[in-house]
């Protein structure tokens, strides 16, 4: 059966009675979201559940409120959780192309960096110290006196044996020679050709052979010199390893007590001490240049370290120091590399080298023991970013490492960091057709996004409610620095909700279009030099929000009025 409305029958008209303020300005703000209470629901069991497997999407239309909520929601949840360890790169130097990382108590990173750095500055200082120290010098002389005087012998031993048989030793670039001595004349001299060719063929034999016994001997003394090098530069070696390890051993030692619980760290100080004491060559030879003014000092560290002292440089990857709680990380611009970090590198020589300092972090890193949120829509528009996130979530950890490298014509040699251990919840925000798309075709989505927040367009017309729309905008008022509004603004915004939720029992909950009348609104009043915003405002507001952008709707309608467009119907209308 038919039932012919009246116009009035159409819409609701707020009963403002029921409202007890003058102003918004005497309203409490409301404490949580309003009418989702569906979806607040899913996202506290979202953010309370702690398994592989449990990120969240949110869904629902634009200006619902998905994002502020987003935002409130997880700060809210991660000021319970602690403060995730700092996260550090070091040299790694059985394998300089493989950094190695290490996990840090929050602040303990950037401390270390400081330690390693002071520690470097006062071994350099310390070792040219003890090499220019006359006590290490007076050593090294001991040992070259002792290997001449060895030499001595033996080369003075071969030089008795070669005038025992008739022959002169003399020094050539091929080594040491044995020539035959002339007798004819005193003191001997080097035998001429035209002598050797005058000796008798027996003679001849004779002197060979005994070339060939002083060229033994020649050989067993070169290689007792050799032998005799070779223990003499082992000797040096020693000296100046025991030197640097007497200076450098009470430093380490120091540094090593302040990390005596972190086992990493102590490997890595031993290997750099290991390291220090086998380039000693590299940093005995460096030079340093005292500025004006300070050549009264014994020794200056110089400026800056050198590019060999890098390698014992830290690299604070991810920095914990000035946070209070677990991470909130909101990525606006969600690229593979802003996600998950990259190896950077810089120009030398017409070519680009890079090394464990350049390694930098990303959102990923940075929210590790907290929480990362991010937007659907620009992550997809993002090459490689959503499979290097699902495959992060399902590994459970990262390694920043640079795309495409298999794809260059010349291939270059690059780092590969340790991959670190990544414990962190993801909360993508979408519209439903693109939650319906990843859940249709993409299987790791279910397995990854298994806590769907659906945000609702609408909520119940009802008196509760009237009063918590109240209340949110009297927040937005005070937040945007907006004028207040009486309760009959209010009750008219109430009701233009309810048209735009397009049901009399309905209010909208797009407040992104509630936020832009209540803007509107405020500045019609303010242009009309009022105080307070009222019911006027508002529907000054909602009219020429209408009015300029429906001029293809009044064209329309004025050309079917006029004939020019036809509208076909079927059926009759008969009232009741």
């Amino acid at each position: 059966m038919l039932t012919k409305l009246k116009h009035d029958q159409l819409r609701e008209k707020c009963d403002k009675s029921i409202f007890t303020f003058q102003t918004t300005k005497e309203l409490v703000p409301p404490t949580d979201i309003i009418g989702q209470e569906r979806a607040v629901r899913s996202m506290e069991f979202g953010l309370k559940i702690d398994l592989k497997g449990y990120n969240i999407f949110m869904t629902g239309l634009t200006g619902t409120g998905k994002t502020s909520y987003a935002r409130a929601a997880v700060t809210k949840a991660a000021e319970s959780k602690p403060v995730p360890n700092d996260i550090v790169y070091v040299y790694n130097f059985a394998k300089p192309e493989k950094p190695i990382a290490i996990s840090l108590p929050a602040g303990k990173g950037s401390e270390f960096a400081k330690d390693m750095e002071k520690l470097i500055e006062d071994i350099r200082s310390e070792i040219a110290r003890a090499f220019a120290d006359e006590s290490f010098e007076k050593q090294r002389q001991e040992i070259i006196e002792r290997y001449q005087q060895k030499s001595m012998e033996i080369l003075s031993k071969l030089d008795e044996i070669a005038k025992a048989e008739g022959f002169l030793l003399q020094k050539t670039v091929q080594g040491i020679i044995a020539i035959p001595l002339s007798f004819r004349e005193i003191p001997p001299k080097p035998m001429s050709q035209e002598e050797y060719e005058a000796l008798t063929p027996e003679q001849k034999k004779i002197l060979e052979e005994k070339g060939r016994k002083i060229q033994n001997e020649i050989d067993e003394a070169m290689r007792k010199m050799r032998s005799l090098d070779k223990a003499v530069r082992e000797e040096m070696v020693k000296l100046e390893e025991d030197t640097a390890l007497a200076v450098i051993s009470p430093l380490f030692e120091d540094v090593m007590k302040d990390y005596s619980d972190y086992e990493k760290v102590l490997e890595y100080l031993k290997a750099a001490k290991d390291d220090i004491v086998e380039n000693l060559g590299i940093i005995k030879e460096e030079k340093k240049e005292r500025p004006e003014g300070m050549e009264f000092l014994p020794f200056y560290p110089g400026p800056a370290p050198s590019e060999f002292f890098q390698r014992y440089q830290v690299n604070v990857f991810v920095d914990n120091k000035s946070t209070t709680h677990a991470p909130v990380i909101f990525e606006t611009n969600p690229t593979y590399y802003n996600l998950f970090g990259k190896v950077e590198g810089k120009a030398r020589f017409g070519t680009v080298v890079t090394d464990f300092m350049l390694i930098k972090s990303g959102a990923i890193h940075r929210a590790n023991g907290g929480y990362l949120i991010i937007e659907a829509a620009d992550l997809f528009k993002e090459p490689y970013a959503w499979d290097a996130l699902k495959r992060t979530l399902t590994n459970g950890e990262s390694r920043p490492e640079n795309i495409g490298q298999e794809y260059l014509l010349f291939p270059t040699v690059t780092l590969r960091p340790e991959a670190i251990p990544i414990d962190v919840k993801v909360i993508l925000i979408g519209n439903p057709y693109i939650y319906s798309l990843l859940n249709v075709y993409d299987e790791d989505f279910k397995k990854l996004f298994k806590v769907k927040v659906d945000f609702d367009v609408e909520m119940d017309r009802n008196a509760q409610n009237i009063k918590k729309y109240a209340q949110l905008i009297s927040d937005i008022v005070k937040t945007r620095g907006l004028l207040d509004f009486n309760p009959d603004g209010v009750a008219e915004i109430i009701d233009y909700s309810s048209r735009l939720a397009e049901d009399k029992t309905k209010l909208s909950t797009r407040f992104n279009e509630i936020l832009d009348v209540l803007y509107e609104a405020s500045t019609w009043a303010q242009l009309a030099e009022k105080s307070i915003a009222d019911k006027e405002d508002v529907e000054k507001a909602v009219a020429e929000k209408v009015y300029r952008s429906n001029r293809i709707e009044e064209r329309l309608l004025s050309a079917i009025q006029r004939g020019e467009i036809l509208v076909d119907t079927e059926g009759t209308y008969r009232p009741s």
